[in-house]
This record gives structure tokens, C-alpha cells and sequence, in this order.
């Protein structure tokens, strides 16, 4: 628990992903790439109970053998590339009747493997100092997109670098933020009455180093983390 609020961590997990095949499952260091967010949640001193959902039973039979609890198999409806991390929340909420008062819903993508518990449980206090409805992690984009611009059909380059941008160093713009999809933490009446995972006044933005914000979707992404996660451990 945290300030009046129970915490439920909820880790997605669907069996396919056609980009890397099998990634929930697949090895990253000596463990399941979903076993890395289980841990970290299991290790948080605010999280009361960590869930996994998933309709795939080779990743619920991992994802226990880490101390997730998986007490359903996610129906067919939400397993497909149209259902929404919403409707994959919505339903969890509904399972394991959390759509009470003093309710927490922290979403932890499996696809972020190097997140730090002392964020998480950071995230988590700032959601309280805040008074907050949600706190979505962020990180500082790697370039400005103010040095990005879309390109004619011809390729023509004369209108490209915009005119606000044109004599400046980078270091001279403003700085850009981007969702990194590491942390979501929500009051689950919240979403339920928004029904979506919403950005409004009382969702704040939470600042978290790009090294421990890679999103796994590509084999790239892959050896990112893998070259991260050595150099972590000889530090």
C-alpha cells in the first residue's frame, strides 16, 4: 500500500507479437524477458499484488514461476491487435474487483525490462505528493523534433529545416518529452469513469532515464537492452 491506496501491478503479456516472435518468453540475460518486470514489481515496498494477463499458457506457466499471480487466461476478444491496453486493464479490473475506492492500477509493460524498482516506487510517492488521478512515465526525446519535417514527393530539402530552428544549436530548444511506456500507475475508478487511459490536469508526467526506458518491439531493441543490461552489471 501506499498513502489510503491498495496497489495492484498488472503486467500484459499476449503470446503473439509478429515483429519478435515469442518476446515475453524469449531470454534476456539469464531470464524471460517477463520475468524482469515481475521481479522489479515483486521487489517495489508499495506493491500489494503483482498479476499477470495473458492468453498464452507458456507465459503463464512462467510468469508464476517468477510469483505473478495469473488467475485468468485473457479472452480471445483481447488478444488480438485491435484490443486496447485499455480493454486489457478494464477487463482485469472487472476479474479481480478492484473497481473500488483507495484502488491502484500500476500497467508495467513486459516490453521494458530495465526499469529500476527506485523508479517505480518513486513514481509511485510522486502520484501521492501530486494528489494525482494517473502518473505516466516520460522520457527526454533523443533528438528535437523540431529538426524533423515531412518531405515533398520530389525530396526537395528548401522548406525543411523550419524557420524558428534555422542559426540555433540544438542545445538552444526547448527540451521535448516523449511517452516511453515504462510506467503507468492510475486510479482504477478513474479509468473506469474516463474509459481510457487518460491525460488531463491531474495526470503528471514522471522523468525517467532513457537507459532504463528501452521498449523492446525489434530485434534491435533486443541487443539495446542485452548491451545495457551487461554494462549494468559490472557497474
Amino acid at each position: 500500500m501506499i498513502g489510503q491506496y491498495r496497489v495492484t501491478a498488472l503486467i500484459p503479456a499476449r503470446g503473439g507479437s509478429k515483429r519478435l516472435p515469442r518476446k515475453n518468453v524469449k531470454l534476456l540475460g539469464d531470464k524471460p524477458l517477463i520475468a524482469w518486470s515481475i521481479e522489479t514489481a515483486k521487489a517495489s515496498k508499495y506493491i500489494d499484488r503483482v498479476v499477470v494477463s495473458t492468453d498464452d499458457e507458456e507465459i503463464k506457466q512462467v510468469s508464476e514461476q517468477y510469483g505473478a499471480e495469473v488467475p485468468f487466461l485473457r479472452p480471445e476478444h483481447l488478444s488480438n491487435d485491435h484490443a486496447s491496453s485499455f480493454d486489457v486493464i478494464k477487463h482485469a479490473i472487472g476479474f479481480l474487483h478492484l473497481d473500488q475506492t483507495n484502488e491502484l492500477i500500476v500497467l508495467l509493460q513486459p516490453t521494458s525490462p530495465l526499469r529500476l524498482v527506485s523508479e517505480l516506487d518513486t513514481a509511485l510517492e510522486f502520484f501521492i505528493t501530486k494528489n494525482a488521478k494517473g502518473i505516466v512515465s516520460i522520457s527526454e526525446t533523443e533528438h528535437s523534433p523540431m529538426w524533423s519535417n515531412t518531405l515533398p514527393e520530389n525530396g526537395c530539402m528548401s522548406d525543411f529545416i523550419r524557420p524558428e530552428v534555422q542559426g540555433k544549436r540544438s542545445q538552444d530548444l526547448p527540451k521535448f518529452f516523449r511517452l516511453n511506456g515504462s510506467i503507468y500507475i492510475y486510479e482504477t475508478l478513474s479509468l473506469l469513469e474516463q474509459a481510457k487511459i487518460f491525460f488531463d490536469e491531474n495526470v503528471y508526467g514522471f522523468e525517467t532515464s532513457l537507459k532504463t526506458a528501452v521498449d523492446i518491439d525489434t530485434e534491435l531493441d533486443f541487443l539495446v537492452a542485452e548491451t545495457i543490461m551487461k554494462h549494468r552489471a559490472t557497474e
